[in-house]
């Protein structure tokens, strides 16, 4: 059974917040107060979990610890994925330093940028290789997921290097729109599109 793919993306939004249920104590938990907690119904809870299997008792809800050692089965974070950076930049620098990857079972171990005045240099523990050794680099450290934050003029063809060398999954910090095939996923995250679509709910309506 194909499952939408909107249903897998709010399984992360489920399990974080079962997580922090089970850090304040509590150990069971019904669809209708985690749905009140995630602002979704409880039906559509019960509905998403549905595709994965039967999760809790009716009348009782969900022990959270085992519904949280499901989802993390089902996601795929009961084991360690690789992944490499390309494009050291400001914000590449950012990601490699974030702390909050290794945790969650994602380990940065290998970055990568075009810049010869930066190849070599050390960031977080992790020497910069030239873009040039991409392919080769990916297959030598078993590198799974691949983070793009390169500028947009170049994003395109750094994902097409990364297609050809067996990448499944990207994601894309570069502001402009790209072409996978059906076969990779990818996920786009451009922070001023966000901003752009909330300004909309601060802007005055037109009374005219």
């Amino acid at each position: 059974m194909d499952v939408p793919e909107v249903v897998v993306e709010r399984l992360p939004r489920y399990l974080r917040s079962l997580t922090q249920l089970l850090q304040g104590g509590t150990e069971v938990v019904n669809s209708q107060q985690l749905g009140e907690l995630l602002q979704v119904t409880s039906a559509q809870i019960r509905k998403d979990l549905s595709y994965f299997g039967r999760f809790g008792k009716q009348g009782r809800g969900y022990n959270i610890r085992n519904l949280i050692e499901q989802l993390r089965h089902i996601l795929g974070l009961d084991r360690t994925w690789n992944v490499a950076l390309v494009g050291v930049g400001r914000l590449g620098r950012a990601i490699i330093s974030y702390p909050g990857f290794q945790p969650e079972g994602f380990r940065v171990v290998a970055c990568f940028d075009a810049d010869s005045s930066v190849v070599g240099q050390t960031v977080g523990g992790l020497t910069i290789q030239p873009t040039s050794d991409l392919a080769g680099g990916l297959a030598k450290e078993h590198v799974q997921i691949v983070i793009v934050a390169v500028p947009s003029a170049h994003a395109q063809e750094v994902i097409d290097v990364l297609v050809s060398a067996g990448i499944k999954s990207i994601l894309n910090y570069a502001p402009v729109a790209t072409q996978v095939p059906p076969d990779v996923r990818i996920r786009n995250i451009d922070p001023v599109l966000a901003f752009q679509s909330m300004t909309y709910y601060l802007t005055p309506p037109d009374v005219s």
